[in-house]
């Protein structure tokens, strides 16, 4: 039988999975778990970066997890894992460093732009994150990584990095990871505040277990426009990113009922917003009320961590083994 492919995935701990997090990747690992090698973890390390309140790192940790549980995550079909439970992870960092440069680190996007954004936090481990995360892909040796578009830089770094390795040891060790090309481009789900992406530090976000009182509030306020006055009219940001929600989430029929009165100048975005809110709830609704049940169990989520760290652990370390051998780390 041949040896099924690698895909890894991840989500940092600082708070819970949202809209952007669902469709971006976990929605299409969930589908992938039974053809492919799945292995998600929680980057708790990366979340450090921003250094969070420590008294709430450990709460978002169990979220998460118990969040990926409920979109349909099977812990006994592949490896779901917390990024702190597996030690071999910082060695393969660490020797991972030793071929990065600082030049290639500062030019990151995401480097500059938090730089920008936490000018009196500007630390070592922001500037290293994308050495980071490629460990946590290149230790695995995992074939595809589901990204958005946001983070096809990183994982050009970390092919960079794999095949500077490769050469340098004159190896073939490192494995090329690329990006998982699910069905169509990759999703960039949009933010309510009418720009940008949805994330959390924009405070934009819809989260899988909002309420649903919660959900249409939220949508009750996201931004539009002043009501097209001419047919075909070109739609301003805002409301391409809510014509995108109901893509998305609605039936086409819907989408193209609402672009027609769009076109004709008769739409009505107190419909639009309720219509894209209640389309929403229906993806969001069964996942929160599984959450609910999930996060209570503290005794399976422990058994989940321990059991994903087990699996982890013991394909890394032979990993981590082999890389200290080449790079000349050794008994006598």
């Amino acid at each position: 039988m041949d040896k099924k492919p690698i895909v890894l995935s991840g989500i940092r701990a600082t708070g819970h999975l949202h809209l952007g997090n669902y469709y971006g990747a976990l929605r299409n690992f969930v589908d992938m778990q039974n053809d492919y090698d799945c292995r998600y973890f929680i980057a708790d390390y990366h979340s450090l970066t921003t250094q969070p309140d420590p008294s709430l790192l450990n709460g978002n940790v169990r979220s998460i997890l118990a969040e990926y549980i409920a979109a349909g995550m099977d812990p006994e079909k592949c490896m779901v894992y917390v990024q702190s439970d597996v030690p071999e992870t910082c060695e393969f960092f660490t020797l991972l460093n030793m071929h990065a440069y600082l030049g290639e680190l500062e030019k990151t996007v995401a480097f500059k732009d938090k730089a920008r954004k936490q000018p009196n936090n500007v630390n070592a481990g922001l500037l290293t994150y994308p050495v980071l995360m490629a460990a946590d892909i290149l230790q695995h040796k995992a074939n595809f990584v589901p990204v958005g578009k946001d983070q096809l830089q990183h994982l050009e770094m970390a092919r960079n990095f794999a095949v500077r390795f490769n050469h340098f040891y004159k190896t073939d060790f490192m494995v090329e990871p690329r990006a998982y090309e699910a069905k169509g481009e990759p999703i960039k789900i949009p933010g309510l505040d009418g720009s940008g992406k949805m994330g959390k530090s924009e405070g934009n976000c819809i989260y899988i277990n909002d309420d649903d009182k919660t959900v249409i509030k939220k949508f009750k306020k996201a931004v539009t426009d002043m009501t097209p006055t001419e047919p075909n009219s070109e739609m301003n940001e805002p409301v391409k990113n809510l014509f995108y929600f109901l893509k998305l989430v609605s039936a086409p029929e819907v989408y193209d009922q609402f672009l027609a009165s769009w076109n004709d100048c008769s739409i009505r975005y107190g419909d639009l917003k309720m219509q894209i809110a209640e389309d929403v709830l229906k993806v969001t609704r069964p996942i929160r009320e599984r959450y609910e049940e999930i996060y209570a169990d503290t005794e399976y989520l422990n058994k989940v961590r321990r059991m994903g760290a087990e699996k982890v652990r013991e394909v890394v370390g032979k990993n981590v083994e082999e890389m200290r051998q080449i790079m000349g780390i050794k008994m006598f």
